[in-house]
């Protein structure tokens, strides 16, 4: 067994609780297909992206870039910026998070709690989400100040590194056979860094990749949307580590279909975050057509508990013209009648 893989019986660092996550059957069809959802927010900070926090540190120590008593800064819409700001605190930096209005409000305060300072990119209180901007002011507070990193996730290629790893955790926990990995698809690191490491384990698996409706990496139109910490907004650029390559198919779910989704999966017990709920719906509709005993992973890059002043909030998802309760029952009854007496 991979030594590494291993998680020793007691650690000395938060980020030393990094990976080993359940892989968890939300449901089976009657021909045998499996949806397995790879459960990430069982690592420090409820996130996956503390995972390609940590190496964007990691490699920027070893590249000199940032010494003891060094200053991170990064641009975040929330959990790279929770997974950085616990990785500072243990290491002993200080950590700028930029960050607008669109963040969930409980990431902020969390971030805060953490040690972190916030710089919001606008001042008027604004919901809106302002990626292009926040990168401009966290690469203006970097440049030209000494021991200071602005790890920049979006084109890091530690970010990807960092998700190599859940490959070889999926190839021992199913024993070397997954045959469709899907996941959102942000700055690209975590669907297309596993992808990587997993074709060369399994060089058949199919990739499935996952934005918002609104969001460009797969094509227009362009359009607000309310999934958070996914998707490439307009006026943002598609990050460098979003390999196309390493993607066989990109589609787009809009957020009604996401949030009804981690609505209906709540209601069996699990709760996941709003854009994981669009991972999770895709791999639902899809499930039914795929050859019998197909294993499907879906990649959960955060649970639910951060967003029950949104997505599990009726009167926000009114006011936003979100809340679909017909689909939700349709999803859920989808997913109960999938997993059967067994689960009972």
């Amino acid at each position: 067994m991979n030594e590494a893989l291993i998680r020793p019986a007691v650690v000395s660092r938060v980020s030393e609780l990094i990976g080993h996550t359940p892989l968890f059957e939300l449901c089976r069809t009657p021909e045998g297909s499996r949806l397995l959802l790879k459960l990430e927010m069982y690592n420090p900070t409820g996130t996956a992206k503390i995972r390609m926090a940590r190496q964007m540190v990691l490699d920027a120590e070893e590249r000199g870039a940032l010494r003891p008593g060094g200053r991170i800064i990064e641009s975040t819409s929330g959990n790279t910026g929770l997974g950085l700001a616990v990785v500072a605190a243990e290491r002993g930096y200080s950590f700028t998070a930029v960050v607008d209005h669109h963040a969930c409000s409980d990431k902020l305060r969390t971030m805060r709690a953490l040690g972190a300072e916030l710089v919001y990119v606008t001042g008027d209180g604004t919901g809106e989400l302002a990626t292009a901007a926040r990168e401009e002011l966290a690469e203006e507070l970097a440049r030209g100040q000494d021991n200071a990193v602005f790890t920049e996730q979006h084109n890091n290629p530690a970010n990807a590194v960092g998700y190599h790893p859940v490959a070889h955790e999926l190839h021992q926990a199913l024993d070397g056979r997954v045959d469709v990995l899907i996941g959102a698809v942000g700055t690209g690191g975590g669907l297309c860094g596993t992808a990587r490491e997993l074709r060369g384990l399994l060089p058949d698996v199919r990739t499935v990749g996952v934005e918002p409706k609104g969001s460009i990496a797969f094509g227009g139109p362009a359009h607000d949307y309310y999934q958070s910490g996914t998707g490439t907004p307009e006026g943002a650029e598609i990050g460098a580590l979003v390999d196309f390559d390493l993607i066989d198919e990109g589609v787009k779910v809009g957020d009604v279909e996401a949030f009804a989704t981690a609505r209906a999966v709540a209601r069996t017990g699990l709760l996941v975050g709003g854009s994981a709920g669009g991972v999770v719906y895709e791999a639902l509709r899809r499930l039914p057509a795929l050859p019998p005993g197909t294993i499907v992973v879906a990649l959960v890059n955060d649970g639910g508990e951060k967003y029950l002043d949104t997505v599990f909030h009726d009167e926000w998802m009114k006011e936003r013209d979100l809340l679909d309760p017909v689909l939700e029952h349709e999803i859920h009854g989808t997913v109960t009648g999938w997993r059967g007496d067994r689960h009972r």
